[in-house]
């Protein structure tokens, strides 16, 4: 930042009021979250809700309003969308408000504090330890430590002087100074790179995708398809106008797996919960399917693997001094010293302060790396151990290189010898080695050992020193070498050869990141500030911490609200629970996708008229789909997810589709070749009832191996068909008429149900036998 040509502010008064009021202020306009608007359009005005409210409004026309049943599915789908992403808005829009930074700032002679977004263009800002920087300026005056670990990954502090530029998502760690805005809002340096975050990402979903691409294909052919049928069955075979409207519909929101779209969306909003109950906010729901099929897991030290905090291991005595003295020099020293970094707080906890008379003090500075305190009779200095001893002993220097080896943080405590300078290097005594580390998260071995035994390989990416980053990442459990990203010149062969990697840059991480997608891998990352933005918004499934800053929380799709990184397992669990559910029961709604595309080609070349009304699909595709795969979703299972979601649930739904064909044909054929003259009532009971101890088979093949639960589910739903069918009122409402059938038709399908279960239950183990082998190929 060039700093020549700006006008600096009055150092006494600050901005006046008018100065103020013409200034451009740091507000920004959120564009990282969807609005509400947003939220509604996507959920509302979609292709599906738009087939389905089209088929609607045909229905309307005919007045048999029990044949709109299957809108309750396109609603129920709408709301839980649209509750899901209101719920995530609010629970984030909350945390932002409990979390509004605010700013000290000099106008008009005075010392205010206003929300940072009220900061204007050259506005002087009062600095001190813990406050945030929001804008990008300069110092006018003083001093401070800043790290700036959000924005560059690097966790050391780094001392600026007047004159030196600040950046906004940087914090000050010491000292107290004086600066002056001068990019502010959409000019910021986090801004520049916030613009990745900006344009809204639509996260992978094999399920997702699935779905859609099954609607695609039915889209494509439902309308010409049902202006066919609807022509054949009005013009050719002179049924009414509104037997012609509803059986066509019948046909085409048979095409529509509807029961699969809002189960799958019902599933996730569970899931959703479930993780929330465990302080997970889940800002996507098909995340938790994308997790569920991760391979790789990318993590950042700071925060993740460790605390961010720091803590005191030991103390080595290198002279006659005991640990006991060592240990009350040090709680004086910051008993007077006021810095408040990582290290001096590790150390008040280690030894509790102790407040004496003092003659000097010399806070912290990065550029010195040290702080010294001089008592009444004598002074000490802690930094580290090449700054302040001119002569370095060589066996101190090899302890030290030792313990940095092991992931220890060695600061040097010595005895002042001479008058201490303001640079603090000078011939002291070197009496003791503070000793320091990361301080890991709590079961974080336990948490990664999961993950390696699922499948999952772990890649730790850091801003520190590669050496560092290796000790702590082999203490959690990742035994790999580590690299330093500055000597690497081919990402993708470091990707294949390393899991610890070192001094990396936002725009290294988010390289490595579309390189291990590019290898094929399914890619989940965790991050916390600023300079992971780019990374997270390109992996497959993003993890933000709740302490981290607004921009990775907003485009996360998952947030551990409570920094909870043991979540994680739980996640994994959760997605494995639903898309193994989903996976089994999909079949069951597909078998009246292919059922539907079946009939209608049969209608069109074969029958008069498509054999069903809405009304008896709805039934079947209730008893024998909707309710068994609510239950049957929400049963535990995390076992690892395989095979392909199409290929999968289609080879298990052919079988089911294919015999209830057979049975429509069987039954065209008793027909004709009986001579039956069947009317259009008696043809589709007998249709009904065979298709839906069909579809009854299919249930009872996938619920296998039965458990008491899918026992009883599965008696449950078989006596309430039977009943559907032999009450009256339930005949009439579900237009099932077994009083209309012969004696002749009603022992034909009394006759071909134990045929429909041994051909169902054949075909699914020959099915199921070839896709092993297919697997084994």
């Amino acid at each position: 930042m060039d700093i020549k040509d700006i006008k600096v502010t009055d150092m006494d008064k600050g901005l006046s009021a008018s100065q103020v009021l013409n200034a451009k202020s740091n507000k920004i306009e959120d564009q990282s979250s969807k609005s509400y608007k947003k939220i509604l359009q996507a959920n509302i005005f979609s292709l599906f809700n738009a087939i389905n409210v089209f088929l609607a409004f045909l229905v309307v026309l005919t007045g048999s309003y029990r044949n709109m049943l299957f809108m309750g599915v396109v609603v129920g789908n709408a709301l839980i969308g649209i509750v899901q992403e209101v719920r995530s808005k609010k629970k984030l829009d909350a945390l932002a408000l409990l979390n509004q930074q605010k700013a000290h700032v000099l106008r008009d002679g005075k010392v205010d504090k206003i929300p940072v977004d009220e900061i204007v263009e050259s506005d002087l800002i009062l600095l001190q330890a813990g406050d945030q920087i929001c804008v990008d300026g300069f110092l006018v005056s003083g001093e401070v430590e800043c790290n700036e670990s959000l924005l560059t990954g690097e966790s050391d502090a780094i001392h600026k002087n007047q004159g030196d530029t600040l950046y906004s998502g940087s914090y000050v760690e010491a000292g107290h100074a004086k600066m002056q805005a001068v990019h502010v809002g959409e000019d910021t340096y986090v801004h520049s790179i916030l613009k990745h975050a900006k344009r809204e990402k639509k996260y992978p979903s094999q399920l997702r995708d699935s779905i859609n691409s099954i609607i695609r294909f039915c889209t494509i052919i439902l309308f010409p398809a049902g202006i066919l049928l609807f022509l054949k069955s009005f013009f050719i075979s002179q049924y009414s106008l509104n037997a012609s409207i509803l059986s066509t519909v019948a046909a085409v929101v048979g095409m529509i797996p509807e029961g699969l779209v809002i189960l799958t969306s019902i599933a996730l909003a569970i899931g959703a919960l479930r993780l929330a109950n465990q302080k997970v906010l889940v800002q996507e729901l098909y995340c938790i399917e994308t997790l569920a099929r991760v391979d790789t897991l990318c993590l950042d030290k700071t925060g993740t693997i460790t605390e961010g905090s720091m803590k005191v291991t030991g103390i080595e005595s290198l002279s006659n001094y005991s640990q006991n003295e060592i240990r009350t020099i040090l709680s004086r020293m910051f008993g007077a010293l006021q810095d408040e970094n990582a290290t001096a707080l590790a150390i008040r906890e280690y030894c509790p302060v102790e407040v004496v008379p003092v003659k000097q003090i010399i806070p912290f500075s990065s550029s010195r790396k040290a702080s010294a305190v001089l008592f009444e009779e004598e002074g000490y200095i802690i930094g580290a151990y090449p700054f302040i001893v001119k002569q370095p002993d060589a066996s101190i220097v090899e302890k030290i290189e030792q313990y940095a080896k092991r992931g220890i943080r060695v600061l040097a405590l010595c005895k002042a010898k001479e008058s201490v300078q303001d640079s603090l290097l000078g011939d002291h005594e070197p009496i003791g080695l503070i000793l320091i580390q990361d301080v890991l998260r709590k079961d974080i071995q336990t948490i990664l050992s999961y993950f390696y035994k699922q499948g999952v390989d772990i890649k730790i990416i850091s801003g520190d020193d590669a050496n560092t980053v290796q000790a702590i990442a082999q203490k959690a459990g990742v035994q790999s070498l580590a690299v330093d990203m500055n000597t690497v010149q081919n990402i993708d062969l470091a990707l294949r050869e390393y899991s610890v990697f070192g001094r990396v840059t936002p725009e290294q991480k988010r390289d490595m990141i579309l390189e291990l997608k590019k290898q094929g891998h399914t890619v989940a990352m965790t991050g916390d500030g600023v300079n992971d933005v780019m990374a997270l918004k390109e992996a497959d499934c993003s993890i933000a911490m709740g302490s981290g800053s607004e921009a990775t929380k907003n485009i996360a799709s998952l947030v551990l609200l409570e920094d909870q990184f043991a979540a994680l397992p739980s996640i994994l669990n959760q997605g494995r629970c639903v898309i193994n559910n989903i996976q089994r029961t999909a079949s069951l709604f597909l078998v009246k996708t292919l059922l539907s595309l079946g009939c209608s080609l049969l209608t069109l070349f074969l029958l008069e008229s498509y054999p069903f009304l809405p009304i008896q699909l709805t039934l079947i595709s209730s008893l024998a789909t909707g309710l068994p795969s609510f239950v049957l979703t929400l049963e535990p299972n995390t076992t690892r997810v395989q095979g392909h979601f199409l290929r999968t649930v289609f080879s298990k739904a052919l079988p089911g589709a294919f015999c209830i064909l057979l049975a429509i044909i069987g039954v065209y054929c008793f027909d004709v070749l009986g001579h039956q003259n069947l009317t259009y009532t008696q043809f589709s009971t007998m249709c009904t009832l065979l298709a839906g101890c069909n579809a009854l088979c299919v249930l009872i093949s996938v619920c296998k191996p039965m458990t008491k639960l899918r026992m009883l589910l599965v008696i449950l739903m078989c006596s309430a068909f039977i009943v559907c069918c032999i009450v009256p009122s339930l005949q009439a409402w579900f237009c099932i008429e077994l009083g209309v059938l012969t004696w002749i038709q009603k022992l034909y399908v009394l006759i071909n149900i134990p045929i429909i279960f041994a051909v169902v239950f054949g075909l699914s183990r020959f099915v199921d036998k070839k896709l092993k082998e297919f697997k084994t190929n």
